[in-house]
């Protein structure tokens, strides 16, 4: 299901800027799930720091 958002949204972020055609990908195959009630915004900033390396 992730894989097919992120194919969707990159095929309409790449229409809308060209510019994007030269990247060979725009988004990394991993992805973050979890309901807003079991997550605190520390969670996210480490995940995100995390996929940063």
């Amino acid at each position: 299901m992730m894989k097919r958002i992120k194919n969707r949204a990159s095929h309409h972020l790449r229409k809308e800027f060209p510019q994007l055609l030269k990247l060979p990908t725009l988004w990394t195959p991993s992805y973050f799930v979890s309901t807003a009630g079991n997550i605190c915004t520390e969670t996210v900033k480490k995940y995100i720091a995390q996929q940063k390396s």
